[in-house]
């Protein structure tokens, strides 16, 4: 098991990215000791040799396994996203078993400080109503929610600092147009599009772009191991932008 800060890891979804998250470890030296997917799932009689465990896997299958490992008094990182409208169930069961975990959209150093760069121009921006912003995002074409975890997280940054946007729309019907106080989030899914976010700001006179590209999944894997090593330890939900 764990000694001095360097927790046994147990993947949940051996896809890409549980691959990538796998070859993260390894790098920083850390054992992954165990591994789950579709034909091998997690099992609550199970016995395991892992610390922590990171959930790649899908929306669906986040809250069953998060009682799972929590009820075996481990602790979780979540990586899937598409399950946020569950989130206080998790609460429920990550305090009720006196475990941690740490969530997030996006699991990226580099897009959490983007986070606050969003943060840090919306909060200037509230104060010049000439300007108009609206979110952009594109992935590969088997990413399956829409808009993405992350382009809904910038939305909210942005509908908490600026007081005349009030939600978020991302589908329209035809021939109907963005009122002021909406906030558009567009999405593409195209190829092999590791993942694009841009905030775009735009007058009559100018306009910003502010832009995210990711070039692999290795930030998305460093972050989420990063995560797994953070919580060692600890009790309680965290967003995983609060310890960045």
């Amino acid at each position: 098991m764990n000694t001095a800060n360097k927790p046994n890891i147990a993947i949940l979804g051996y896809g890409r990215m549980g691959k990538a998250i796998e070859a993260s470890a390894q790098r920083k030296q850390l054992i992954v000791s165990d591994i789950f997917d579709i034909d091998s799932q997690i099992k609550a009689n199970g016995e395991y040799q892992f610390d922590v465990a990171i959930d790649f896997s899908s929306p669906d299958a986040v809250l069953d396994n998060a009682k799972i490992v929590a009820e075996m008094g481990k602790n979780l990182v979540i990586g899937t996203t598409g399950w946020y409208t569950k989130l206080s169930e998790l609460e429920a069961i990550i305090k009720g078993n006196n475990t941690a975990c740490v969530y997030a959209s996006n699991f990226s150093i580099g897009m959490n400080i983007f986070f606050k760069v969003v943060n840090h121009a919306s909060q200037m921006l509230n104060n010049y109503d000439d300007f108009d912003l609206m979110i952009s995002e594109t992935h590969h074409k088997n990413k399956i929610d829409h808009p993405s975890g992350t382009a809904l997280s910038l939305g909210e940054i942005i509908l908490s600092n600026i007081e005349r946007k009030k939600e978020i729309v991302s589908e329209l019907p035809a021939g109907a147009a963005i009122k002021p106080e909406e906030l558009n989030i567009s999405y593409s899914r195209l190829g092999a599009v590791m993942g694009s976010h841009s905030v775009v700001i735009d007058s009559e006179v100018d306009s910003i772009t502010l832009t995210h590209n990711a070039k692999s999944r290795v930030g998305f894997a460093d972050g989420a191991v990063f995560a797994a090593t953070w919580i060692l330890g600890k009790q309680g939900l965290f967003n995983f932008a609060d310890i960045v």
